[in-house]
């Protein structure tokens, strides 16, 4: 099985969770800028939660199905239609053969992930298939998805098999199925134009002026043209440090806030460096990661101060929940063999 690659889009690549155990050799981990958004992207059509699917960034790529494929879209609403007509996020969707996916101008949000029945079936470098564009590594060629690009499908999963028929009963020859289940909104990331992103104070946090730790709960900070999938630029009021201070270069991680000399602050993302030298003011919850990643240029983000048990509370909900989603869907698989 495979899909045809008609047009690319602004920028499509094959990504999953990230190249973990190799940043020992200088080598980053990668993977979604929205892991999240993937790993549910994966669970609607019966794969595993790391399953390479392609992220797709603004303007969205033609894709060709060349044979009947289980689909489904997650994210950011990049107004997808299937042969012309409006595909739902969040569900999974029977794409028939010969059907084609497309996509308009962005309603909310950046990335959308589309995953696949089986996966992409590009080779693993390094324990992933992440594309790694700085490098020319993983993913298909090392590169983004050009016109003509025609990706193979790895072997549908049994719980994939059965969303497959549940769907084929209700599609017509040329049109596809949407499905009745789909993810219960409440579990989705509160994803907005203009987020509030909830930090936790950094090891440097203390050696900032007062009026800096101030100004970072409660002025905007602009997301700058320059930002990319290795970090997120914002411009606000300058954070300044008490005095200057030589940093030891460390480990960093992604959500990680870098204050460079110029005093606007970095958030690296999934690209980010295995180290840095800034002082590092604060991190990103990990639950709030998807709303950074779905943060378009020029966005206008504000900043929320939690505590490090807060961030890991907040976390086990949204694990709980995935956990919650995932038992659901082979409770359908168990249902329908039953039946």
């Amino acid at each position: 099985m495979s899909l045809l690659i008609e047009k690319p889009g602004l920028l499509t690549t094959v990504q999953d969770l990230g190249r973990f155990g190799v940043q020992k050799y200088g080598v980053i981990v990668g993977g979604a800028m929205d892991p999240f958004a993937l790993r549910i992207a994966n669970l609607l059509v019966g794969n595993a939660e790391g399953e390479a699917g392609l992220e797709i960034t603004l303007l969205g790529p033609v894709i060709h199905f060349e044979q009947t494929t289980l689909i489904s879209l997650c994210g950011g609403d990049l107004s997808p239609k299937l042969n012309g007509v409006p595909v739902p996020l969040w569900r999974t969707v029977l794409a028939p053969k010969g059907s084609t996916l497309t996509f308009g101008p962005a309603k909310l949000g950046c990335r959308a992930y589309l995953a696949v029945g089986g996966g992409i079936d590009v080779p693993i470098q390094m324990n992933s298939r992440s594309t790694y564009l700085r490098a020319g590594i993983g993913g298909y060629e090392g590169r983004a998805l050009a016109a003509g690009d025609r990706l193979t499908l790895g072997e549908i999963s049994p719980l994939g098999s059965h969303f497959l028929g549940l769907l084929a009963r209700e599609a017509s020859k040329d049109s596809g199925a949407v499905s009745r289940w789909a993810v219960f909104p409440q579990m989705l990331p509160k994803y907005a134009a203009n987020p509030t992103v909830q930090l936790i104070p950094g090891e440097e946090y203390e050696l900032f002026q007062e009026s800096s730790r101030h100004d970072l709960w409660q002025e905007e900070f602009a997301v700058l043209p320059q930002s990319d999938r290795m970090g997120y630029r914002f411009k606000g009021r300058e954070l300044k440090l008490e005095q200057s201070k030589e940093m030891i270069s460390s480990a960093v991680t992604m959500g990680t806030v870098q204050v460079p000399p110029d005093g606007n602050p970095i958030i690296l993302m999934a690209d980010r460096q295995t180290t840095g030298g800034y002082p590092k003011i604060s991190q990103v919850a990990s639950v709030d990661l998807p709303l950074l990643a779905q943060a378009s240029l020029g966005a206008r983000v504000r900043f929320r101060k939690i505590t490090l048990e807060e961030a890991q509370q907040q976390m086990i909900e949204r694990e709980l929940s995935i956990q919650t989603l995932r038992e659901g869907l082979h409770q359908l698989e168990i249902s329908g063999r039953k039946s």
